[in-house]
């Protein structure tokens, strides 16, 4: 998507953009049916994209699609309490991945984890990041950690349960990373089609569309979190409620966010992360 679409994009009225995403994920049933997932962190942008798929789904007599979820091992708690109010409250279909072979050692952050104790899948996993040594750390929001955890999992679902398109809830404004994505972006490994429902979304939007609509939220963001990723490696930066924050800042929402992998953005990519 080149910078005049994005800008067209972004002079949306609200509603406008409303109706783009609306027509986005109302597309992707219509192609995929039971083949298509909604991936959700329990963020404020994958909780909007719940909040449109289902106002898709009343307004055009749709089924809901499922919804998959990642436990990295190191959640915060009030995520992990927001998402189970939400699945009763919103009747969702949740699927929680994880990888269970590192996580049923019940590791704590900076636990060194041997190479050669992992399983051939997660080794495998290692290799694809260039990683060679004999050891390393646990923290799911490393650029490894971040392949174990969240990539691998993920993937290994996607294959196991012929998922044929995820949406996901990234945007352009968020990360430079994301600056040049499509609405619709090709998967090899395993096959299948990413879909990008709220990419025109700015920051400012997802909280005027939120508050405005009353949709549910993690309190988080209300104690002054921009973005929400594992505990440890998640630091808030104001005691403001995310929405009265300077949301004119791009480089702000996910400056709480471990800097490592946000610098390593492109590359974990291209290996399959969101």
């Amino acid at each position: 998507m080149d910078e005049i679409q994005r800008e067209a994009r972004w002079a949306l009225s609200l509603d406008g953009k409303i109706a783009l995403s609306k027509d986005i994920v109302a597309g992707a049933i219509g192609r995929f049916g039971p083949d298509f997932r909604l991936a959700w962190t329990g963020a404020k942008d994958s909780t909007l994209v719940l909040w449109v798929t289902r106002r898709v789904c009343a307004e055009r007599g749709l089924a809901m699609p499922r919804v998959v979820t990642i436990n990295e091992g190191d959640p915060f708690d009030e995520i992990v309490d927001f998402q189970k109010r939400l699945v009763d409250a919103w009747g969702l279909d949740l699927t929680v991945v994880a990888n269970d072979d590192i996580l049923s050692r019940k590791p704590h952050i900076g636990d060194v984890i041997p190479v050669d104790a992992l399983s051939g899948d997660s080794r495998a996993e290692l290799a694809r990041t260039g990683f060679t040594g004999e050891a390393f750390p646990f923290d799911p929001e490393s650029p490894i950690g971040n392949q174990l955890m969240k990539v691998a999992p993920l993937n290994a679902f996607l294959r196991r349960a012929g998922v044929a398109a995820l949406a996901t809830a990234i945007r352009w404004d968020e990360h430079p990373a994301r600056a040049n994505e499509d609405y619709e972006s090709p998967r090899e490994d395993p096959p299948h089609l990413r879909i990008h429902p709220i990419l025109h979304m700015l920051e400012r939007d997802v909280w005027d569309i939120t508050l405005g609509n009353d949709i549910p939220f993690c309190e988080l963001y209300r104690q002054g979190y921009r973005s929400l990723g594992t505990k440890t490696g998640t630091v808030r930066q104001s005691d403001l409620p995310a929405w009265e924050q300077d949301l004119a800042d791009r480089s702000g929402e996910r400056a709480g966010r471990d800097q490592e992998k946000e610098e390593a953005m492109e590359q974990l990519r291209a290996l399959g992360y969101m």
